[in-house]
């Protein structure tokens, strides 16, 4: 194939690619001079004893980088390469300490990644248990978990925990759940079991029955785990993403299998309110509690007046046993806005006279995508 140096090239091509290298040193250029005020601003914020990261500045700064887009640069395109330039900067600074359900290449791993960047120093945990653990002890500054799939509901354990934890939700991302059939064989012939993680299982479940009938159904700790499984058996195969596919050296023998096209999981991000403080309001933010009301009749509705009063939208409302045997549940809700603002904070101290038990679990920035 001809190079930028064979005479065969065309000059026109020839010219733009001379272009666009004069370009890419230029952007070199001021990707170090933005380098360099960043790390002028770890010296100020070392001064003063702030932290590094801030997902409310942020989420500003990529708010208003897509307002002011021109294009033809896809807006979609601005958020993950301005989490890269300010993952590369913030690393100068300190590195950032993530923790996350590995093994390498689970989805957990790429909604980090996603958030943080990937400048980061990766915590790999072996549960969701692990990651609270890791993160509450300070051997990781932010711990990623999921909390919700669009398929499968919310996760119980990561909920069950977030009741109990001192940790904090300082920030949130999702991401499209892409469910491959990975294998060391190119063939689906002779798999004699399908391992991954309780939910892959579950949102893959039509596809299994129509393609994969008598195959079972092998339950892992996560996706990657299950990948790392089925590269050392012949006769097994994984549910898992392209990611843990490389990382294993497996096939895409059937890439999408999830049975709905649109699954997506959210997951939260969780630090130490003593090491890091909580965001300030960025103007797209979201409020997540956990409150439990007396068993009587009326009490959930009383408990819903204060949010209809001040006109504060609830965006999820789920429920949980509270283990007490006496029927009580603790309802987990998500707001819209921010503490700081003034209905948002008159409804919360309403609703919190009106609960027997009321934790704020964070406030933080919606997901800028």
């Amino acid at each position: 194939m001809a190079d930028a140096a064979s005479p065969n090239i065309q000059p026109n091509l020839l010219a733009l690619r001379e272009q666009i290298d004069a370009l890419d040193r230029e952007l070199l250029e001021l990707l170090n001079r933005r380098a360099g005020l960043a790390l002028a601003v770890g010296d100020l914020k070392k001064k003063e004893g702030s932290v590094v990261f801030r997902p409310e500045r942020e989420a500003q700064v990529i708010d208003g980088l897509k307002s002011a887009n021109p294009g033809p640069l896809g807006t979609d395109s601005v958020a993950p390469i301005w989490r890269e330039i300010m993952s590369a900067c913030r690393a100068l600074e300190t590195p950032t300490r993530v923790a996350y359900l590995g093994p390498a290449g689970t989805f957990s791993e790429e909604a980090a990644l996603g958030f943080f960047g990937s400048s980061i120093v990766r915590v790999l945990c072996a549960s969701i248990d692990e990651v609270f653990a890791m993160t509450s002890a300070g051997a990781a500054d932010f711990g990623v978990v999921p909390v919700e799939n669009s398929n499968e509901g919310v996760v119980a354990r990561s909920l069950d925990i977030l009741l109990t934890t001192p940790l904090f939700i300082i920030g949130e991302t999702s991401l499209f759940v892409r469910q491959n059939l990975l294998r060391k064989e190119n063939t689906l012939d002779g798999i004699e079991v399908v391992c991954a993680h309780p939910q892959a299982l579950a949102q893959c479940h039509g596809w299994l029955s129509n393609h994969l009938p008598h195959a079972e159904r092998r339950p892992a700790s996560s996706n990657a785990e299950g990948a790392r499984q089925a590269a050392l058996n012949p006769k097994m195969a994984a549910i898992a993403s392209v990611r843990a596919g490389s990382e294993y050296g497996l096939h895409v023998v059937a890439p999408a299998i999830q049975d709905d096209p649109h699954n997506r999981t959210r997951f939260a991000i969780v630090t130490d309110p003593h090491r890091h403080p909580a965001p300030k309001a960025s103007g797209h933010d979201c409020t997540s509690l956990i409150v439990s009301v007396t068993n009587r009749p009326g009490a959930v509705h009383d408990m819903l007046v204060p949010l209809k009063k001040h006109g504060v939208s609830m965006t999820r409302f789920e429920s949980r046993p509270a283990r007490s045997g006496q029927w009580e549940y603790y309802f987990y809700i998500d707001l819209q806005g921010h503490p700081d603002e003034p209905q948002v904070s008159t409804a919360l101290k309403e609703l919190r006279d009106a609960c027997a038990f009321f934790k704020v679990l964070g406030t933080y920035p919606l997901d800028v995508h």
